[in-house]
């Protein structure tokens, strides 16, 4: 399986339990802690940052586009984002599920994005279940938040730092809380 095949896969919701499909999330966990030890082991430029991060997530990421390293993936290929997003240091991204970064997103420091969840079921529970994360345009995730698989915010959304979002957030709002709960509307 590649992982473009994989990719397709996790869109269906299915669970990761075949020996082809860990192949693939191991084969690509390697990959991954190699750019991201390159990445997080000596300081290199804006420019140098993009560049490995390219590579590591197939594809031209944004000129736009900032992040203050250490930076922590553990798949990598599925990471998708927009124009003008800033990626605060030491964000751990779980992204096999797929996370999608809208335009003019701030990402604080510390933030999971946990794409898997395990089956409930102890017989089971060494299979993930993928669920993707999406944000809008222009949202904050605060320091220390937590975002959790099949999660949707809203644009222009804020997450206070420290929150744990398990459900979606509305566009124009702000959550906090553990878990997250309803706040205030943006005006």
């Amino acid at each position: 399986m590649t992982v473009e095949e994989f990719k397709e896969y996790v869109k269906t919701g299915k669970p990761l339990d075949t020996p082809e499909i860990f192949e693939v999330l191991n084969r690509q966990s390697d990959e991954a802690r190699k750019f991201t030890f390159r990445l997080n082991g000596s300081y290199h430029s804006m420019n140098e940052i993009r560049e490995i991060l390219s590579e590591l997530f197939g594809y031209k990421v944004p000129e736009t586009l900032r992040v203050f390293p250490p930076f922590y993936t553990d798949f990598g290929r599925n990471i998708h984002i927009g124009e003008n997003v800033f990626i605060n240091a030491c964000c751990q991204f779980q992204d096999q599920g797929g996370i999608w970064i809208g335009d003019g997103c701030l990402i604080g420091h510390n933030v999971v994005f946990a794409t898997l969840n395990h089956d409930l079921n102890p017989d089971r529970r060494q299979i993930c279940i993928p669920k993707s994360i999406k944000l809008g345009k222009n949202v904050w995730i605060g320091s220390n938040a937590t975002i959790l698989s099949g999660v949707k915010i809203g644009d222009n959304a804020v997450v206070a730092a420290g929150a744990v979002v398990h459900r979606d957030v509305e566009a124009n709002s702000i959550v906090g809380g553990v878990p997250a709960k309803f706040i205030k509307w943006i005006d």
